[in-house]
């Protein structure tokens, strides 16, 4: 269910930080708020493989994206406490120690259950009782989104649990936007921050063409 050019869902979710305080997120007044974009990245589930890595490298990018005036927050469907527990344990052990963004503990579902982003491979239908039974831990996919300072979602994409991101490309995406939001132009294919962008028309288009 793709939410792209709509308001980021209005629901308050339980997020946990790196010194144990558990607090509610609202991404959409994160965004509104303190007039930021938010760069909002969901992983499957703590103390795993691919996952770890994930949240290092936003970490690692994170004074980028606030040069950006972008808020990173992550989310999985674990509990507060958990998120806790990895967080306190050390990155040479498989632990996300030292991450300092907010992570959502969406463990009632709902918030990823209205973005569509849940694995639900694994429920079954049982016909006589119109239960529907879920067998797995019904985790996220790797979905992302940025929303911008007005709550829109301007760039939504999801991944399969094996598929690791590329941090880059949402610095790209960030910086992107930000160029038609001050320059009223469109951002043609491979596009990075100082590159030739286009006037959004027939004309442009031939000119930027023409020249590439």
């Amino acid at each position: 269910m793709a939410i792209v050019g709509k308001k980021f869902p209005n629901l308050n979710v339980d997020a946990m930080n790196e010194m144990g305080d558990t607090f509610k997120v609202n991404v959409l007044e994160e965004a509104i708020n303190n007039k930021k974009k938010v760069l909002l990245f969901w992983y499957p589930k703590d103390f795993t493989f691919v996952c770890p890595t994930e949240l290092h490298a936003f970490q690692a990018a994170k004074a980028e994206f606030e040069k950006r005036n972008t808020i990173v927050i992550g989310a999985s469907c674990d509990t507060p406490e958990v998120h806790f527990a990895w967080l306190s344990t050390a990155k040479d052990n498989g632990g996300i120690e030292g991450v300092t963004y907010p992570i959502l503990a969406d463990s009632n579902r709902n918030l990823a259950s209205t973005l569509g982003i849940l694995d639900i491979s694994d429920e079954t239908y049982n016909e006589e009782t119109g239960v529907v039974i879920v067998e797995g831990d019904n985790v996220t996919y790797r979905a992302t989104y940025i929303i911008d300072e007005e709550g829109t979602v301007v760039h939504e994409s999801v991944n399969h649990m094996p598929l690791g991101r590329n941090v880059a490309e949402f610095l790209r995406l960030v910086d992107a936007y930000t160029h038609v939001q001050e320059k009223g132009e469109v951002c043609p294919a491979n596009w990075e921050e100082g590159k030739e962008a286009m006037q959004p028309n027939a004309k442009g288009t031939a000119s930027y063409l023409a020249s590439h």
